[in-house]
Order: C-alpha cells, then sequence, then structure tokens
C-alpha cells in the first residue's frame, strides 16, 4: 500500500474544520465544488484560443490538491485510510482490465 497517502490524511484531517452534525453533506458538496472549479479553469482555456494561452496547469493542479483533501476527509469519515481506499480502486481496476471491461458503463462491470 501507499504509505504516505496515510500520512497525507493524517496531517490534511488537522486542518478539517466543519460541523460534524453535517459532515457527509458538508463534505461531499465541497469536492463537487472544487471539482467543479478543477473543470472550470480548463473550460475557460477551452473557450479561449487555447493555441494563444497556456493550460493553466498550475490551477488546475491546486484545484486537484483541493479535490484530494475533500476525498481524504471523505474516507476518514468512513473510517477508511487514503491507501486502503487507492489499493480498492486498483484492485477494481485491475479486475476490469483482466476481464476485458474497462470500458463501458456500470458500477458493477
Amino acid at each position: 500500500m501507499v504509505v504516505e497517502l496515510n500520512e497525507y490524511q493524517k496531517q490534511a484531517a488537522n486542518t478539517a474544520v466543519y460541523p460534524d452534525k453535517a459532515a457527509l453533506e458538508y463534505l461531499t458538496l465541497g469536492l463537487l465544488a472544487e471539482a467543479g472549479e478543477l473543470a472550470g479553469h480548463y473550460a475557460k482555456w477551452l473557450r479561449q484560443d487555447s493555441k494563444l494561452q497556456p493550460y493553466p496547469a498550475e490551477a488546475v493542479m491546486a484545484e486537484a490538491g483541493d479535490v484530494l483533501w475533500f476525498v481524504s476527509e471523505l474516507a476518514r469519515l468512513h473510517n477508511k485510510s487514503l491507501s486502503h481506499l487507492a489499493q480498492e480502486n486498483l484492485d477494481k481496476l485491475s479486475s476490469r482490465q483482466k476481464r476485458g471491461k474497462l470500458k463501458g458503463n456500470g458500477d458493477y462491470r
């Protein structure tokens, strides 16, 4: 497992400030908001003449970091380490790859 992710999760948790009673709602909406900000940087770049404007990699990656924070907190809320979550995802993708199901729709393919 990727142990460094767990250290990130531990340190990120020290910066968590949100109401316990609405943790799931806050984290879910925050994740969506940050993903939207990431997409917004890309959309604004596409809207302009992207050949003339440099791709906003720093801004996109800054938002990706914020997405990571929210994913980390959601995992912590569900008593999962980030490394465990990452390993489960790799296992799922590996299984799909072995069965020729990387493409397609549905969670349980």
